[in-house]
């Protein structure tokens, strides 16, 4: 098996499983929408739910469509992501690590849609009055894949640049 299927199989059955288990823990713990601060003035950890998307988007609609619709939405770019990593070329690790992560993040999301029919967050990061949306684990891993793909692009365009000044 090859070097970009490890970081595969490595990196979505570390994520998933972190991220699942986080939110079994949270939901254990803690009664639903309760607050206890970690780092006063910066950090809490909630239990809260969310239908939408990130930052709520389209929460309001009817719960079994929109169920139905992010775990098509995810359903498709889990695909697309597969199709991608597929593509890459033996031996380039960063992108596929950056693919692996947002991958974990978004099938331990879709299977919190699947089994919920909404996504579990407990994270909630704030300065003052000012909160971030609360995020979880698999949110995390697709925000930390997302840059380090940004970083695998900037590293190819600047390994093209500086062949074509040759």
């Amino acid at each position: 098996m090859g070097g970009k299927y490890r970081w595969l199989i490595g990196i979505l059955t570390l994520g998933v499983g972190l991220d699942q288990a986080t939110k079994y823990w949270i939901s254990q713990a803690y009664p639903l929408h309760s607050i206890t601060p970690v780092i006063k003035g910066f950090f809490n950890l909630v239990y809260v739910t969310n239908r939408g998307a990130a930052f709520s988007l389209l929460s309001t609609w009817p719960s079994p469509f929109v169920a139905l619709f992010f775990a098509g939405v995810s359903l498709v770019i889990l695909g697309v992501l597969g199709y991608l990593f597929w593509r890459l070329p033996p031996g380039d690790n960063l992108a596929a690590a950056g693919y692996s992560l947002v991958m974990a993040g978004a099938v331990g999301n879709l299977i919190d849609r699947l089994r919920l029919g909404e996504v579990i967050d407990f994270l909630d990061f704030y300065v003052s009055r000012f909160h971030w949306p609360a995020f979880n684990v698999a949110d995390s891993l697709v925000c930390i894949g997302a840059g380090v793909l940004l970083i695998a692009i900037w590293q190819t365009e600047g390994e093209a640049d500086a062949s074509d000044a040759v």
